[in-house]
């Protein structure tokens, strides 16, 4: 009842991801309710019945990644001072999450069980009743139970998966909360820099603290920065594997061939779990790609802009750096549908196109959805900076200067990784 009140109280843009999360689970249900209405039209195929199960695997993956985000950013359920005392604490908070989560993923899964029946002829005296009885299997009837169970998985992963991401981490975490420890540094050296004249040079000396003011934190001594992140090696070893194998299975004639859905009949298997390993390479490299960025941004007697939109990266360099590899992962892989459906293959279909788009409809919903919290974290950097006198368009310009860098650095990287994904497909 109170995840109900929250989610009827909430903003209208916060009502409108969550109807957003409801529209990709429903694509995401229907993609599901199609692989079993395949199965009941050919029942000797269990083989294609199973591939065009797997094929859906990556929609469902895309929609709980954009559920989860919408929940990490959801200002109905995050910790304020005071919730405490009336029962509201972290973990009630976090339950009212995964709630919420599950009502949005449900909502999706029920319109997408009217809209099957209804194409199948079940539910009369609508448009375009029956209009793809065919495909979906009317003429046998529907096991409810197998339905049921489909429909439930991604509210069940979902919601699982947001009370496993927001659960309380215990006091220590607040202590080591990267927006604290962000805040302090960048605030300290920012300002430092702001008030510092171009080409200055500093010759006193900063005093030894003592045993009694080292007990308590100062603002003058600020913590140090997160480390970096740790995956990039492992991305590009993951990433140059993946197009090792996919340029091997591609111009090997001995592979396995997929009728994957969608006309793309003839596929070798070994081209499909390459670009796999190479969406997996993308994603683990690119928390480490985005801390690098922001290192060489702030490389070279950097001003107060370069410092603070390089501060900012390092410091979001997990929450929007796995993001943009799973959208340079989905960009590339767009790019090789886009390069076989202009060759002499058969056309996209639209259950391939229907999940195309809600594949690429999440990834780009959730980089965004992670750009929208990280401007929200270090909201309190920049309004103590305005406060200590920096212009008004300094927040503005540090956006744009870290979205540029951010393309400079994924957009040839993404580019690359498709030629050498598609070469092997056209040749």
């Amino acid at each position: 009842m109170l995840a109900l009140r929250l989610a009827r109280r909430a903003h209208p843009v916060v009502q409108l991801r969550r109807l957003l999360v409801a529209a990709a689970s429903g694509g995401t249900g229907f993609l599901l309710l199609c692989a079993l209405g395949y199965a009941l039209s050919h029942p000797g195929a269990s083989s294609g019945s199973l591939l065009r199960l797997l094929w859906c695997l990556a929609p469902a993956a895309a929609t709980i990644h954009f559920a989860v985000a919408v929940a990490r950013t959801d200002p109905g359920t995050r910790p304020r001072p005071g919730l405490s005392a009336i029962g509201l604490g972290p973990g009630r908070l976090m339950a009212v999450s995964a709630v919420t989560t599950a009502l949005s993923t449900t909502l999706g899964s029920l319109l997408a069980l009217l809209v099957f029946l209804h194409l199948r002829g079940d539910l009369t005296g609508l448009p375009f009743d029956g209009t793809a009885a065919d495909v979906l299997g009317a003429g046998r009837p529907l096991p409810l139970p197998a339905a049921l169970t489909l429909l439930a998985l991604v509210p069940v992963v979902a919601s699982v998966t947001t009370a496993l991401v927001l659960r309380p981490r215990g006091p220590r975490a607040r202590a080591a909360n990267p927006r604290t420890r962000f805040m302090a540094y960048d605030t300290f050296d920012i300002r430092r820099r702001l008030r510092e004249p171009a080409g200055a040079t500093r010759f006193e000396e900063e005093p030894e603290p003592d045993e009694e003011t080292s007990a308590t934190a100062e603002p003058d001594q600020p913590p140090a920065p997160r480390p970096a992140p740790g995956g990039l090696p492992w991305g590009v070893a993951v990433l140059a594997v993946g197009l090792a194998v996919e340029t091997y299975a591609g111009q090997s004639d001995a592979g396995s061939a997929l009728a994957l859905p969608g006309g793309f009949a003839d596929s070798p298997a070994g081209v499909l779990g390459g670009w796999l390993l190479t969406a997996l390479g993308l994603a683990l490299a690119g928390p480490g790609l985005t801390h690098l960025t922001g290192r060489l941004l702030q490389a070279v007697r950097p001003g107060a802009l370069r410092l603070l939109s390089g501060r900012v990266l390092q410091a979001e360099a997990r929450r929007i750096g796995r993001p943009l590899g799973v959208v340079c992962a989905v960009a590339s892989g767009a790019y090789a549908m886009v390069t076989l459906s202009s060759g002499a293959r058969p056309t996209v279909g639209p259950l391939t196109l229907l999940g195309a788009l809600v594949v690429a409809g999440c990834t780009v919903l959730t980089l965004a959805t992670a750009t929208v919290e990280a401007r929200r974290a270090h909201a309190d950097t920049t309004a103590a900076l305005l406060r200590m006198g920096a212009p008004a368009a300094l927040p503005r310009r540090a956006a744009l200067l870290r979205a540029g860098a951010l393309l400079a650095v994924f957009g040839p990287l993404t580019w690359t990784v498709a030629e050498l994904a598609a070469l092997p497909l056209t040749s």
